[in-house]
């Protein structure tokens, strides 16, 4: 791949992508971090399929209305185009129509914004019915207030939602009053999703099981760490945005508890508004989730950047400030040695978890701040009832957790924990039956 200004520009190539990162000079990062956000913009655009060719950094001093960055950058990579004669240029910034158009006739490529390509992503990854409806709501609304599309000549290749499509996919962008009705109707749709999946988190407060919602930067190991714990098969790639749909499993916890484990959708840095919108559905389980689980790349150069802007999507989905949370420093098998042994001594004091989802280090005292987090404050009790006692075990199940059940010589044997103000509730319900054990997660 060739860079601007790089030894090997010389190298010809056609077809393929270039990459275009635009750095404004008011946010003052160091060199380093603009080619990270260079190298991510180059990921999202190899995820698509493309290979990418050349990139370029575009330090942006003032934008300018009709191109966004200056005509010198933008001759300079007309010459470049003209020279390779790329398929597709990604610039990873937000652009307007007018600027699009114009950078589109001043290269003669297809050019994609940042908000286009994330869009075009999601389009081939959604798997389910559901989250294709979701992805189809969000580039709709998107492409809505767009300009009618010129670039009709490219040849379909790949999934996706019509950004790389071929001839006849400006039709349904070209009449507004088509993709109006068609809006309507997948929130239609969408709110049905929402109502079965409120049924469902009704239905599991029933149990009652509390359920843990793992939430991060794309590609920080959210779903391999999944997977470790409940032993699913969820789709685990190094790869940005691999996973788009939600999946929920029942987790063990040490003390014998239970819990539900919910994988969600990655976020990113500028994650388009109208994704946070159209997948409200679906993040509605993080909103729902008793417990919040931050999955952080420990070994990537930009933990600290991603934190924030994962917080960031949290603020705007509106999960209240109380809510609580638990921050993992996953893939610390790639740091350094010593490094490593920091991180894992510092397990089990309150602070960060360090783990490595892929080698299991870190993932038992992850497990015991589980189960801390959600029974912590709680008071632990012991209860038996005659095994005929269906309505009273129900109201158990609905109104306390089980953590333990033995059942023998017609009697059922509960460890349960509770709030302590339920208890006067319990007692009430089962007079002379209660006995406390210890409070909760003072062992741990």
């Amino acid at each position: 791949m060739a860079r601007a200004n790089g030894a090997d520009t010389q190298v010809e190539h056609r077809g393929g992508a270039f990459v275009i990162h635009v750095e404004p000079k008011s946010r003052a990062l160091a060199p380093r971090d603009a080619e990270e956000r260079l190298a991510e913009a180059v990921g999202l655009t190899a995820a698509i399929g493309m290979t990418v060719v050349w990139t370029a950094i575009a330090p942006l001093a003032r934008a300018v209305p009709a191109t966004l960055i200056g005509s010198g950058k933008v001759d300079e990579i007309a010459g470049e185009a003209k020279a390779r004669e790329p398929e597709i240029v990604i610039v990873n910034a937000q652009l307007s129509p007018v600027q699009q158009r114009n950078l589109e006739k001043a290269w003669g490529a297809k050019v994609l914004d940042r908000t286009a390509l994330i869009l075009e992503i999601f389009g081939e990854r959604a798997a389910t019915r559901e989250g294709r409806l979701q992805v189809e709501l969000a580039h709709l609304t998107w492409q809505r207030s767009r300009l009618v599309r010129s670039w009709t000549h490219l040849e379909r290749q790949r999934g996706g939602f019509g950004f790389l499509g071929g001839p006849g996919e400006t039709q349904i962008e070209s009449d507004r009053r088509l993709i109006g009705e068609r809006i309507v109707k997948i929130k239609k749709e969408l709110e049905g999703v929402r109502r079965t999946r409120d049924l469902g988190r009704k239905a599991r407060r029933r149990v009652p099981y509390p359920v843990i919602a793992l939430v991060g930067y794309t590609n920080a190991g959210k779903s391999t760490l999944f997977n470790r714990l409940t032993d699913a098969q969820v789709v685990a790639k190094d790869l940005l945005f691999a996973t788009l749909d939600p999946t929920m499993r029942g987790l063990k916890l040490p003390g014998g508890g239970k819990a539900i484990l919910s994988d969600t959708v990655g976020f990113i840095a500028d994650l388009p508004t109208e994704l946070v919108a159209a997948f409200r559905a679906t993040l509605e389980e993080v909103l729902a989730a008793d417990l919040i689980v931050h999955v952080r790349d420990a070994a990537h150069a930009e933990s600290e950047a991603q934190k924030g802007d994962v917080l960031k999507v949290l603020e705007e989905l509106g999960v209240p400030e109380d809510r609580p949370q638990i921050e993992v420093l996953n893939k610390i098998d790639l740091l350094p040695p010593a490094a490593r042994r920091g991180l894992l001594d510092g397990n089990g004091r309150g602070g960060a978890v360090a783990v490595s989802a892929l080698t299991g280090e870190g993932l038992p005292a992850l497990a015991a701040r589980f189960e801390a987090e959600l029974t912590g404050g709680n008071i632990a009790l012991s209860l038996t009832l005659d095994a005929s006692d269906g309505e009273g075990l129900a109201w158990v199940y609905r109104h306390a957790q089980v953590t333990a059940r033995l059942v023998s010589g017609g009697k059922i044997a509960l460890s349960l924990t509770i709030d302590p103000q339920e208890r006067a509730r319990l007692e009430s319900r089962f007079p002379g039956k209660i006995k406390t054990t210890q409070r909760s997660g003072a062992s741990l």
